[in-house]
């Protein structure tokens, strides 16, 4: 390990520092929701639809309610008569016609027909888990099949199954364009070139290591709610379940948020069960706790990415990128849950990547299925706009007979360009794309590829290499209120403690935010506390996600260590004796300028517990919070360079080499930060291998489990290589980009660039995620039969 990168006990920001949370999570200290012991429990189980789409004609649960321990059965029936609300989405987009995309109602429980395989219908609680899942299975449920479509762009296709006959009769639920399409099709005209691609993005699910739980308490004393259960946004879901389902006041529900075992977009939105756990809580008088196995996760967890598209690109006779354009048939679900209309359509600037390509257009059809509502997952928009725009260029490059490398450099957006205007949306802040692209490749051993080819063609393997280039918007505006809110609070002790609106589930935030406290305030390690996820103890917060932790958290940090530091100036000049003028602060201490009589910032914050010790009129004690809006987003980006062996005979894929030059910025810590990197890239390339959900022909799941569902194991991947290209940010005080979502941008198009590019002597120009052997071996053998014929 270099010698930069040998971990450290302490530090601050850019320090390779050690992550704290392991202290207590790899000893089997964490406090997940399942792990909290709460007096009383009681187990609910959830009767879900066998049915992709079925109407339900009777519901008999007498059944149910006499097996033993069992202490509520609870319908749709009785959710509507309890008058629950329905969940929402804070998206809004519009049918061809100008009039509001169809909101189907998204009840807690269904009533009328289920909508895909895994609706809940009934709820069973129980004295244990095992009583409410042996009475669930005595629920039984007359059903009436219905006619169902699970593929997006068959679901648009005329005479297709109504997913919500007589709401959406075409289950089109929006139409949403962006761009010039007048400059578009103008660049279009004039191209000498014009090349398009056909693809698909499979549908995936997140499957976090910690299964999604949720445990509901009702204080009838108090008249108050208390939600337990892992998410990235609490207050924000505190505040939809409050207003829109429960009816009752935010200050009526506490939520709590306690270690999360990864969240990737997942969990950043209000769920059924958040709901039924609450309502069955208040309807038994006891707390009420549900785990999802790994199948009822399959069948329930939010699912994403699934889209259909069609991308062409327009280049002069040089090569000159002109124009893009991209159609999109995109898979919402049966429901529009709280971000489902997010993903396809609110990252779209990402298909400029990091080319001057100056007119581009993007249409996007939301199509209702039968099947899980999706939401966002790590990228959010950004991998499958990255996708697109990488794959075009190396089809391009095949069809030019130009070295895809030497089309890429022809376009980049240079240096000396920035801030740097794209053909859709976004306004890059910093970047030297054409350097980051020359450091990749030289860590690659790019040069050395075709000595790799020949060894591995000696073996009777085929070897192929690809490389793209990956540019996300983090910590931004995104259209949306993105504030943060940070507060720092020091106890009589002279300790401090963070409460932090952002949520830690695997970036190291305890981590971090201490090392920006140190350099902030010169406070050690071990006298400073991280403090999130809880409504009642943190003000205000909006969240995790889009990789804005380390911007948005750590711009309210500052903001509120300078009120700190402000204050504490005011408290040291009067126990210094000395003008408040005169006091500098410097690594912690608060000193007379030119002398040596300093105090500590600990030792004021002592002191402001004193009336004696502090000036006329400052009120006691040392606290503040900052509540922040980045006024402009960031902009991460980085070059991949993969080489993977395919073995003809099988199809079998093997990710030989990885290679990586990322840009986030300053850096806060370079070990979080390669964290992140691998871990974003294990979810690309899993997802560009092998991670697909399938449905049969009823619409069923057939990849409900992982013996179905492959997950990336860790010897399906090399060791990673990650170098830097880090140009800081101006658009924030600390020059911090964002790195949570970076890998799986740059991973999806990279592995599957490489796979083709070996699949090449076949005559094969593309192939459509999951690259499983089965797939592989396919597309081989057509084309060797197509050779033969």
């Amino acid at each position: 390990m270099p010698d930069d990168l040998r971990p450290v006990e302490t530090g601050g920001i850019g320090k390779p520092v050690r992550r704290v949370e392991d202290l207590r999570l790899l000893r089997g200290l964490g406090r997940y929701t399942d792990d909290l012991a709460i007096p009383g429990v009681a187990h609910m189980a959830i009767v879900r639809s066998p049915h992709a789409h079925a109407a339900i004609r009777a519901i008999d649960t007498a059944a149910a309610h006499a097996a033993p321990g069992v202490l509520a059965v609870l319908t749709g029936a009785d959710a509507e008569a309890d008058g629950l609300g329905t969940l929402q989405t804070i998206v809004q987009r519009h049918r061809p016609d100008g009039s509001p995309m169809p909101r189907p109602p998204y009840r807690v429980l269904a009533t009328g027909a289920a909508k895909f395989v895994g609706d809940p219908v009934v709820v069973v609680v129980a004295e244990t888990r095992n009583a409410a899942k042996d009475a669930a299975e005595l629920v039984t449920i007359d059903w009436e099949p219905l006619p169902a479509v699970t593929d997006a762009a068959a679901a648009l296709a005329p005479g297709a199954p109504a997913v919500w006959p007589g709401l959406c009769d075409d289950n089109l639920c929006f139409l949403f364009t962006l761009g010039d399409a007048a400059a578009v099709e103008a660049a279009f005209a004039r191209a000498a070139h014009v090349v398009a691609l056909d693809f698909r993005i499979s549908r995936v699910s997140a499957n976090p290591l910690e299964p999604r739980a949720a445990i509901g308490v009702w204080d009838a004393a108090d008249g108050r709610y208390t939600l337990y259960s892992g998410v990235q946004i609490p207050h924000r879901i505190r505040q939809e379940l409050a207003e829109t389902v429960l009816g009752v006041p935010h200050h009526a529900l506490r939520l709590v948020s306690p270690d999360m075992g990864g969240a990737f977009g997942m969990r950043g939105s209000p769920t059924q069960e958040h709901a039924l756990v609450l309502w069955a809580a208040r309807r038994t008088g006891r707390p009420v706790k549900w785990v999802a196995d790994r199948t009822e996760s399959f069948l329930s967890d939010f699912h994403a990415r699934d889209n259909v598209s069609t991308v062409e690109l327009a280049l002069d006779g040089e090569g000159t990128f002109l124009a893009l354009r991209i159609r999109t048939i995109a898979g919402l679900g049966a429901y529009l849950a709280f971000n489902t209309p997010h993903s396809p359509t609110n990252n779209l600037g990402g298909l400029a990547g990091v080319y001057r390509t100056p007119a581009i257009r993007a249409e996007v059809r939301g199509a209702f299925t039968n099947t899980q509502p999706t939401a966002p997952y790590r990228g959010a928009g950004r991998p499958e706009a990255t996708y697109a725009v990488e794959r075009v260029i190396d089809v391009a490059a095949d069809h030019l007979g130009v070295d895809p490398v030497e089309l890429r450099r022809r376009n980049l957006i240079g240096p000396d360009q920035m801030p740097f205007r794209t053909g859709l949306v976004f306004i890059y802040d910093s970047g030297d794309f054409a350097e980051g692209m020359r450091r990749a490749m030289e860590a690659a051993d790019w040069d050395g590829f075709e000595a790799r080819r020949a060894a591995s063609q000696a073996r009777g393997m085929l070897r192929g290499r690809g490389i793209a280039n990956a540019i996300e918007i983090a910590a931004g505006p995104q259209r949306m209120p993105n504030e943060e809110a940070v507060e720092i609070r020091f106890d009589p002790g002279g300790d401090a403690t963070l409460l932090v609106g952002t949520h830690n589930h695997g970036q190291g935030h305890e981590t971090a935010f201490r090392q920006m406290a140190m350099t902030m305030l010169g406070l050690p390690f071990e006298r400073v506390r991280v403090l999130a996820g809880d409504t009642d103890t943190v003000p205000h917060g909006r969240g995790t996600f889009g990789s804005r932790s380390a911007t948005a958290g750590g711009v309210a940090l500052r903001r509120a260590a300078d009120a700190i530091i402000a204050r504490g100036r005011r408290i040291a000049a009067h126990l210094l004796e000395a003008a408040e003028g005169d006091i500098e602060f410097d690594a912690g201490s608060f000193r007379v300028a030119g002398t040596d009589r300093a105090l500590r910032i600990e030792e004021v914050a002592r002191a402001s517990y004193r009336l004696g010790a502090l000036p006329k009129g400052e009120p006691m004690g040392l606290a503040a919070l900052a509540v922040t809006t980045a006024d402009e987003a960031t902009f991460p980006n980085g070059c991949h360079v993969c080489e993977v062996e395919v073995d003809p005979e099988t199809g079998a894929v093997r990710i030989d080499r990885y290679t990586v030059c990322d840009d986030v910025g300053a850096v806060v810590n370079p070990l979080l930060l390669k964290g992140q990197i691998h871990g974003g890239i294990a979810q690309g390339a899993g997802q560009a291998l092998g991670e697909t959900i399938a449905y049969d022909e009823t619409g069923q799941i057939v990849t409900a489990s992982f013996m179905d569902y492959p997950m990336p194991r860790a010897d399906d991947l090399p060791p990673f290589e990650v170098v830097g290209n880090h140009v800081p940010t101006p658009n924030n005080p600390f020059g911090i980009k964002g790195a949570g979502e970076a890998g799986t941008v740059g991973a999806l198009p990279v592995v599957i660039n490489a796979i083709v590019d070996a699949l090449r002597p076949f005559g094969v120009t593309h192939l459509d995620m999951p690259a499983t052997p089965e797939r592989v071996w396919r597309a081989i053998r057509a084309a060797r039969e197509g050779a033969v014929r």
